[in-house]
């Protein structure tokens, strides 16, 4: 009995300590979401400063800007997936929501639990890419996954490209949101309110490019802010859940040694009683 009552003491042990570790995993989750929503307000202050200069700048190019609803040879799908696990079944539920656009389609990966969960469904993956480790680093894989889209969309012979990403809401939980990154339509900034057009050496041609680049990539830093933020709720959820399982196993396990320890009392007693009993 002493034997048991030790087991289950190591036991309670070992689950106090993985209580500890998924308490330390909830706070740095939420600490991470906190983050990452705090810079969203600056790249969204950001993109509305990009178009703004778009809107200024329409009035130099031709009366007709390129729309954005055009049929392409070939679509692109860039889907955001977890980076790290313990986050429940979120990048399960990213594939499924994608996986209407991806038949023909170029898939643009970025999350690692999302591409091993890519290669168990035998998906085509034509680029992936490793999630921001921190929201310091969310800038760097937008960059990466800017570049690795141009040279795509110049060597593979499409032109329509999605966004499929995570947003986290309290009320809601976690919904999967696309939207339409490329053509480019120049045509929704058109209508905005503008000062006088701006005075540039460039020509309006090349000036409205490289806004629209600099808009994609700051649509592209939102994205992938609102990605890096869902997924750590995503987690922040799961171990509020594993937390609560493994207090009811503590608390069941503390039970099993009041009562072991209560039964091997008893018997220490009996024993004790019956040899004064036949001294």
């Amino acid at each position: 009995m002493t034997e048991r009552l030790a087991d289950i003491s190591r036991r309670i042990a070992n689950v106090r300590q993985l209580e500890a570790v998924v308490t330390a995993m909830r706070g740095i989750a939420a600490s991470r979401a906190q983050q990452s929503r705090a810079r969203l307000a600056g790249v969204r202050a950001y993109a509305e400063v990009i178009a703004g200069a778009i809107a200024r700048a329409l009035p130099l190019a031709a009366p007709d800007p390129p729309g954005g609803t055009r049929a392409g040879r070939r679509a692109g799908v860039i889907l955001f997936t977890a980076e790290q696990g313990f986050a429940g079944a979120f990048s399960d539920r990213m594939l499924d929501a994608a996986a209407p656009l991806l038949p023909g389609a170029a898939l643009f990966l970025v999350g690692t639990r999302g591409f091993l969960l890519a290669e168990e469904r035998h998906l085509p993956v034509a680029w992936r890419s490793v999630m921001a480790p921190h929201v310091d680093a969310v800038p760097t894989v937008a960059g990466r996954i800017a570049d690795a889209l141009y040279e795509h969309m110049a060597a593979a012979g499409f032109d329509r490209v999605s966004l499929v990403f995570p947003v986290w809401s309290a009320e809601t939980g976690l919904t999967v949101e696309t939207r339409a990154l490329l053509p480019f339509d120049f045509r929704r900034f058109a209508g905005a309110q503008a000062a006088p057009p701006p005075l540039t050496t460039l020509p309006a041609g090349v000036l409205l490019a490289r806004l629209a680049e600099e808009y994609v990539f700051a649509e592209l830093c939102d994205v992938a802010l609102s990605a890096f933020a869902a997924e750590n709720e995503a987690r922040v959820a799961a171990m509020i859940a594993a937390k609560g399982n493994i207090e009811r196993v503590r608390t069941g396990l503390e039970g099993r040694e009041r009562q072991t320890r209560q039964e091997e009392i008893t018997a220490e007693v009996a024993e004790l009683a019956g040899a004064m009993l036949t001294a």
